[in-house]
């Protein structure tokens, strides 16, 4: 029996998304063989998630502290993939989503050497969930579309290895806060709201702030440095210059996606929403030194976005197009998240390690 056309198109656009993000690939191609109707992709995943969930507390009943962090990180990653992208059901998407935001809270706090603490920042009457590793200079993490602040976690390891601290958060449409903050294309409101916080806290250094994000979040991170200047450095993957211009290209996964995270009511007014999510005006703003990453071979959102938002910005620029990169580049990592690393690490005037 072939498989739905859903499961063939989120196969072939997030495997290396997946493997590069912490999913094993022996566990990616079981669960991706074992499944043929879009209906059974949460629960097919989420069985998955429960055996390293299961061996998490197993071992922390032991106590072995480490291991069982290892375990129930790796079953937080899970549980978001379960996730992701499945709005058809949301009674059933919101219950993978809380046991990955429970696992990985549970695991990532016994972490070592970068344990971290789930933090709650205060926005417009409304909270902002986040994830706080580390100490010193921070890079503000910024999730896409479908990913959350859960899966940011390989993401953040060069940054911390390099001695900043990251915060990774769930901003407007994303993760905990999708269910009732809309997404917003004025993205600075959060940035905001995330730098007044971080400007309270003697952990962090409010002077040295960094924003980055991936995909989606590759527009967020540029929007934000545009209006917020307590932003000194921005790091954007693969992010649309102007979300409606690729509209009619995108799955149609990732289309009604962004319809239920953006609390519209139908496509044609998730369209009209899409409208608002663009950096025409706002790049010409960002003036902090940004880092742009794109992949050519992206099927998503094309690498001559990334090259217009270099072209447009009045700061200093870096380009890096990895020629035989997907979206995110996913299936080449290791060509650029060490460099970003490294790129603002410098740009913070940390030693180089």
């Amino acid at each position: 029996m072939a498989k739905d056309a859903r499961v063939q198109s989120a196969i072939s656009h997030w495997a290396p998304r997946f493997v590069s993000n912490g999913v094993l690939l022996a566990d990616f191609e079981d669960v991706t063989a074992s499944v043929e109707r879009w209906e059974d992709w949460c629960r097919a995943w989420s069985d998955r998630a429960k055996v390293h969930e299961d061996l998490g507390r197993a071992s922390l009943k032991d106590g072995f502290k480490l291991t069982a962090g290892e375990h129930l990180v790796r079953a937080g990653v899970y549980y978001h993939f379960a996730k992701f992208v499945f709005v058809q059901d949301v009674d059933e998407m919101r219950a993978a989503h809380m046991k990955a935001v429970e696992c990985y809270r549970d695991g990532v706090a016994l972490l070592r050497p970068n344990p971290g603490k789930r933090v709650a920042i205060p926005f417009e009457g409304k909270t902002i969930f986040g994830v706080l590793r580390g100490s010193g200079p921070v890079v503000v993490m910024a999730p896409g579309l479908d990913s959350t602040k859960e899966e940011l976690h390989a993401y953040e390891e060069p940054f911390l290895a390099r001695g900043m601290a990251t915060l990774a958060i769930d901003g407007p449409g994303q993760g905990e806060a999708e269910y009732e903050i809309p997404i917003c294309g004025d993205y600075e409101r959060a940035a905001k709201a995330v730098c007044d916080w971080i400007e309270e806290r003697s952990d962090l250094d409010a002077k040295r702030i960094a924003i980055w994000g991936v995909s989606l979040g590759g527009y967020y991170a540029p929007r934000a440095a545009a209006y917020e200047k307590r932003i000194k450095a921005c790091v954007a993957l693969s992010g649309p210059f102007d979300w409606q211009t690729i509209w009619d290209g995108l799955p149609e996964l990732t289309r009604d996606t962004f319809r239920v995270r953006s609390h519209s009511k139908t496509m044609d007014e998730a369209r009209a929403n899409a409208r608002k999510l663009t950096l025409v005006e706002a790049a010409k703003n960002i003036q902090c030194p940004i880092f742009v990453v794109a992949g050519r071979q992206d099927r998503l959102v094309p690498a001559a976005d990334a090259e217009r938002l270099a072209r447009s910005v009045r700061g200093p620029v870096e380009l890096m197009v990895v020629e035989d990169g997907g979206h995110n580049a996913n299936n080449r990592p290791y060509r650029y998240r060490s460099r970003t690393a490294d790129w603002l690490a410098g740009q913070f005037g940390l030693p180089k390690l």
